[in-house]
């Protein structure tokens, strides 16, 4: 399971476009996001590059953190 710190993501609408990000390189990926704590952890068989790179592209700096 991969655990980002993703800055930025402050409402609703932040949130959606992170998953999207996310379900664009894996559809079947699960994604679990925590607005007051800005995290999103994703379970899926893509790269950890890839997922994270998703969500850059989509204007959300992040960086991992430990699960």
């Amino acid at each position: 399971m991969l655990k980002l710190k993703v800055e930025k993501m402050n409402c609703g609408h932040c949130a959606s476009t992170v998953q999207k990000a996310v379900k664009a390189v894996d559809p079947v990926a699960t994604v679990n996001i925590d607005l007051p704590s800005g995290t999103v952890s994703v379970d899926s068989a893509a790269s950890e590059d890839s997922i994270a790179d998703a969500i850059r592209s989509a204007g959300y700096p992040n960086e991992k953190i430990a699960a």
